[in-house]
């Protein structure tokens, strides 16, 4: 298999409160919500990068198209990383997902590998809990930059006169 990861999927239970987190929050460009006319089919795609995507989906629409019974929310099943190129950069990351709503669950600190980093606990709209994890990391690979909003607006715009 060639690895060709291009969208990653999060189940959340409130998916206007995970829209509000990952965009008005965190930064991330989306078109919003889109296929709200769809049993099923509400969801919001945020760009990360050139052919990456995050698609935020109710946790019960995942389980209907999956064919899987709608599971509890483990914030240890995952773990999202934003690599940026100084401490400072970190520390003004980690800031901007605490002000958005996140909890900071280890602040940011050096490694032991020479990284300095931060974890915290990212929305997904469970009373008060806030499954998944996003990892802020400063390493010597630098900063990945988003991808334009206007993009995933064309991919919905080409999709729908389909």
């Amino acid at each position: 298999m060639i690895p060709r990861v291009s969208m990653i999927t999060l189940a959340v239970d409130d998916l206007e409160r995970a829209v509000i987190f990952y965009r008005d929050g965190l930064g991330l460009p989306t078109p919003g919500i889109i296929g709200t006319e769809y049993e099923h089919g509400a969801v919001a795609f945020f760009d990360l990068q050139p052919g990456l995507n995050l698609a935020v989906w109710p946790r019960s629409s995942l389980a209907h198209d999956t064919g899987l019974p709608k599971g509890t929310p483990n914030p240890t099943e995952m773990s999202l990383a934003h690599n940026v190129s100084s401490k400072a950069e970190v520390d003004a990351v980690m800031a901007q997902a605490k002000s958005a709503g996140a909890v900071i669950v280890k602040p940011a600190r050096d490694t032991f590998w020479g990284a300095m980093r931060g974890i915290s606990r990212t929305l997904t709209g469970i009373s008060g809990r806030l499954p998944g994890i996003l990892n802020c990391c400063r390493t010597t690979s630098g900063f990945l930059p988003l991808h334009p909003a206007d993009t995933l607006r064309e991919r919905a715009d080409r999709a729908s006169a389909l």
